[in-house]
């Protein structure tokens, strides 16, 4: 049952659906003999979510490392009820960081104020607790040895997980050792032989395998193992789903990421990306799109780069121009490790660094066509400080009649601790999204989002979105949109 009830003429209930009425109004600017006119407008959408919420699978690319690891547990000790001491007082699992399981929304006004519920009562969702993992590395160990290794969790909580870790062992994974550093090739006693056609066959196998033993609904996949380098869109290599598909069946350039997708949208499986290479290549994004299969990414927003995204929209948005954003970095976990390889490095250097593109777009009073914040991003690999990620921002403006304004930020980022309720996120949010089809009064057979589900960008740096729409960055415009579609 709902945890609470519309009563509308615009919403009914059946026992597989909630159908709801909604109009959307926008505002069509346009110029008309060097006069701007505002006309608004309205489309009538008529959307339906379907009520029987599946057991999900998620699939993890890179299941042994440190995000793979802590979800995995995350969600073990959730389910489990687990508690644990630590030198400040005893700790209880919990799902704090989830946008859908620990932030709220104003459902309305009642007698005491406003009423505000969790987000994941808006609509039927699949709770984290009942998540079934699995998934692929190139590293062997099991995932209790993995969680050893990570150094995240608290020993005394790892103690507790161990006889449930230590029965899942991640499935031989794609390794293509010139797309991550040289330096994980110690890690690399997992992976599959074969030609690239082959692994991607095994892959689907894998996919296959899995939904059968298990018995979940449905699977959803997820990339969160290494930065690859950027891969080259070549014409007649990957610009489409045919030459993409040919180039695998040669064995041509093809990234590890990519030929994951390429699996995953062949068994119908949606694929979210969780690092900032370029994934989906144009090949990949149309054999989506053929295959109606949903994308998403690209690289978690965890801690930095989301404040920057706040931060300087709150600066902008004061009428304060920012010149100058300088952003430091330094880690020790395995992340930190791939990334001190300049390629690599080069891959998260752009997803860091458009994050405030549209901000500064929004605002041609500050800034004219060609002018934009000077914009640094570094990245330093620090053995010593494991998960705990240190970043460093410097944020300059110019303010009124010629002086300036700086703010300095040190924030301490654990790094696979915020990054894993993001990867439920996503998980979620995609299942939701499946589930959910609409009709215009111009178009009144119901259809599917787009396969590339743009509504994913409050979880990722870099969102991905369909070709030709604006990408929004703004962390409280991207929030909206969910909110809005899910209400």
């Amino acid at each position: 049952a709902e945890p609470f009830l519309v009563e509308s003429p615009n919403v009914t209930y059946s026992k597989d659906f909630i159908e709801a009425k909604y109009t959307y109004s926008t505002v069509h600017v346009c110029k008309e003999n060097g006069v701007t006119k505002v006309r608004p407008c309205s489309t009538h959408f008529t959307f339906r979510t379907g009520r029987q919420v599946p057991r999900l699978g998620v699939m993890l690319v890179g299941w042994g490392g440190n995000n793979g690891t802590t979800v995995t547990a995350a969600v073990l000790a959730n389910k489990l009820g687990l508690s644990w001491m630590t030198k400040t007082g005893r700790k209880k699992a919990n799902y704090y960081g989830s946008l859908l399981q620990a932030s709220t929304v104003c459902l309305g006004t009642g007698p005491g104020g406003d009423v505000y519920v969790p987000f994941r009562d808006l609509l039927p969702m699949v709770h984290p607790n009942d998540i079934v993992f699995d998934g692929w590395d190139i590293s062997s160990l099991n995932l209790a040895e993995a969680m050893r290794r990570a150094e995240v969790l608290d020993w005394q909580l790892q103690e507790q997980l161990w006889t449930h870790m230590e029965k899942m062992k991640p499935r031989p994974s794609i390794y293509i050792p010139e797309f991550i550093a040289a330096n994980q090739e110690e890690r690399a006693d997992n992976v599959l032989q074969g030609s690239m056609a082959q692994q991607v066959e095994q892959i689907r196998r894998d996919i296959r395998d899995f939904k059968e033993v298990s018995g979940v609904d449905k699977v959803i996949v997820l990339w969160t193992a290494n930065t690859e380098r950027f891969c080259d869109v070549v014409p007649g290599l990957n610009d489409t789903a045919d030459n993409l598909l040919r180039a695998i069946e040669q064995g041509l350039e093809v990234s590890p990421s990519t030929l994951f997708a390429v699996a995953s949208i062949l068994e119908g499986c949606a694929y979210i990306n969780g690092s900032p290479q370029n994934t989906f290549v144009p090949g990949a994004v149309e054999l989506a799109a053929q295959r109606r299969v949903f994308i998403g990414g690209d690289d978690f927003k965890s801690g930095q780069t989301k404040l920057k995204s706040v931060l300087v929209d709150f600066l902008v948005g004061a009428g304060l121009k920012t010149k100058s954003i300088v952003s430091y970095n330094h880690l020790g976990n395995n992340d930190g490790k791939n990334l001190s390889a300049p390629q690599q490095f080069r891959s998260k250097e752009i997803s860091k660094s458009n994050v405030v593109d549209d901000t500064v777009r929004a605002n041609p009073v500050l800034y004219g066509p060609q002018d934009k914040p000077d914009h640094c991003v570094v990245i330093k690999y620090v053995p010593y400080v494991g998960d705990s990620k240190r970043a460093l921002d410097e944020y300059t403006s110019e303010i009124m009649m010629g002086g300036t304004n700086t703010i300095v930020i040190h924030n301490t980022c654990e790094d696979s601790l915020l990054a894993s309720p993001i990867i439920l996120d996503l998980a979620i949010l995609t299942e939701l999204c499946q589930r959910i089809t609409f009709c215009t009064e111009a178009d009144p057979e119901f259809q599917g989002f787009h396969s590339v589900l743009s509504i994913l960008a409050f979880l990722c740096k870099a969102p991905l979105v369909p070709e030709g729409t604006p990408v929004v960055n703004a962390l409280f415009r991207q929030r909206s949109c969910i909110e809005n579609i899910l209400r």
